[in-house]
Formats: C-alpha cells, sequence, structure tokens
C-alpha cells in the first residue's frame, strides 16, 4: 500500500472525500498515512482524528526561512515514508525544494477549469468570484501534479460544473465540491496509486484498467 499525505489548511473537506472514498473501498493500493495542517486550529485535524490518521501541525511561521520549512516539511514525509503527497486546500507555499524531492508525485485539487481562473492569487471563493464575474456558463474543478509553476502542473483529471442563475459564490463553490472536487480527488489519488498514471511531454495518459 502507498503510503499518502493530505496537506490542509481548513475546514478539510477533500480530505473527508478522501477518507470516505477509502472506508469504501475506492482508492485502492494507498492509504491516507498522514495529515499535515497550517494551523492547529483546521478542522481537518479533527477529521484525521476521528478516522485515527496520524497528524501534525506545521505552521511556516515558525520558520526563519522558507528553507527550514521545507527542510522540516521534507524531514516529517520522510518519517512517515509518504510516497504521495495531496493538497487539498493547502494555502501555503510549495516550494521548488519539496516539489522537486517529489515530481509528479504531489498532487493538487484546483475549483476551476485549468487554464480558466487560475495561477497565483487564484484560490478559495475568489475563483468562484472572477468566474460569476466573467459570466462564464460552465465552470468545474482539475486535479494535476504541482510543478514549479502555480497550478501550471501536468493535467489528470477534469469535470465541468454548470454555472446556474442567481448562483452566489459560495453555492457555486458548494456545487463544484460536490459535483467535481470530490469525486475527482480520490478517483486521480487511486489512479495513481494503482501505477496507471504516466507523464510524458507534460501530459498525464491514463492507462486502461487490467482485469
Amino acid at each position: 500500500m502507498l503510503k499518502i499525505a493530505v496537506l490542509v489548511s481548513g475546514g478539510g473537506t477533500n480530505l473527508q472525500a478522501l477518507i470516505d472514498a477509502q472506508s469504501s473501498g475506492k482508492i485502492k493500493d494507498g492509504e491516507i498515512s498522514l495529515v499535515v495542517s497550517s494551523s492547529e486550529k483546521a478542522y481537518a485535524l479533527e477529521r484525521a482524528a476521528k478516522a485515527g490518521i496520524p497528524s501534525e501541525v506545521l505552521r511556516r511561521k515558525a520558520f526563519a526561512t522558507q528553507r527550514e520549512y521545507d527542510g522540516a516539511l521534507l524531514s516529517l514525509l520522510e518519517r512517515y515514508h509518504i510516497e504521495l503527497v495531496v493538497l487539498a486546500g493547502f494555502l501555503t507555499i510549495i516550494s521548488e525544494n519539496v516539489v522537486s524531492r517529489f515530481p509528479n508525485r504531489i498532487m493538487n485539487v484546483h475549483p476551476s477549469l485549468i487554464p480558466s481562473f487560475c495561477g497565483e492569487g487564484y484560490y478559495g471563493l475568489r475563483v468562484h468570484e472572477e468566474a460569476l464575474k466573467r459570466g462564464v456558463k460552465v465552470t468545474g474543478a482539475t486535479v494535476h501534479f504541482v510543478n514549479e509553476i502555480c497550478d501550471g502542473g501536468p493535467i489528470i483529471l477534469q469535470k465541468a460544473v454548470e454555472v446556474q442563475l442567481g448562483d452566489t459564490p459560495q453555492t457555486l463553490q458548494r456545487r463544484v465540491m460536490e459535483q467535481a472536487e470530490w469525486e475527482l480527488l480520490p478517483r486521480a489519488v487511486s489512479l495513481f496509486c494503482e501505477n496507471r498514471l504516466t507523464v510524458e511531454n507534460g501530459r498525464v495518459t491514463i492507462r486502461e484498467e487490467s482485469f
């Protein structure tokens, strides 16, 4: 079983989707072995505790430099023998030092159809605010590998979600989570753990399931 670390900052709804998928057998050949939170107040820590998953708090402000923080994070991941890192609403910068140690082994879920409404500064409700401001009829979510470019790594899975008349950023955010994020992220994690993802020339190929 591949060991998975999930990095969180807040409520942990995507973490819960992963925990539920693991409990129901939808994540094959992998298990969540560690939850890392950027805040000791994150409700995600309670979700981890209820599921019996070890958790650690690593606050960026506790370290004088990015390099020191990177070293602490890498040491933590090494201690738990982590093979896949999943960013699930993690608001702390993941630097090149960490990315280079986990090439195509760090996964992120973004609440839009990349390349729309992504990049530096696009996170949380702002993504949905901009989508509504632009008047798009369809939005969605993307799961991608993380590289040195913000939201620029190879795309693994995407799913479209309809924008409805009268949507607010909050209602749209909820629909994108329910209809796309909570489905795509466990699926992408399972595909990785099953060794069914190949990255070549910046593109991800998904190998068909063998029977």
